[in-house]
């Protein structure tokens, strides 16, 4: 899946919002996660407001319909 292919999909389930659309957008993120790294996942949450939208946070894994959240280092 292209980057821009993926940005298309998960404004749209950002749009709509909602638990089901969250699933829909973790299976998306970790598409990208395994064809484009973890870097271009955080890119994607940013750009389509995701944390804001579902709570996902940059660092987050995406491994199936898991969010892996990253552990605070202290």
């Amino acid at each position: 899946m292209t980057l821009d292919r993926a940005r298309e999909l998960l404004q749209v389930q950002a749009g709509f919002g909602g638990f089901y659309n969250a699933n829909s957008a973790k299976l998306i993120l970790a598409e990208v996660n395994r064809e484009h790294g973890q870097g271009a996942v955080d890119q994607m949450i940013r750009e389509c407001q995701l944390d804001r939208v579902f709570g996902f946070e940059p660092g987050t894994r995406f491994e199936g319909g898991l969010a892996i959240k990253p552990k605070n280092e202290e």
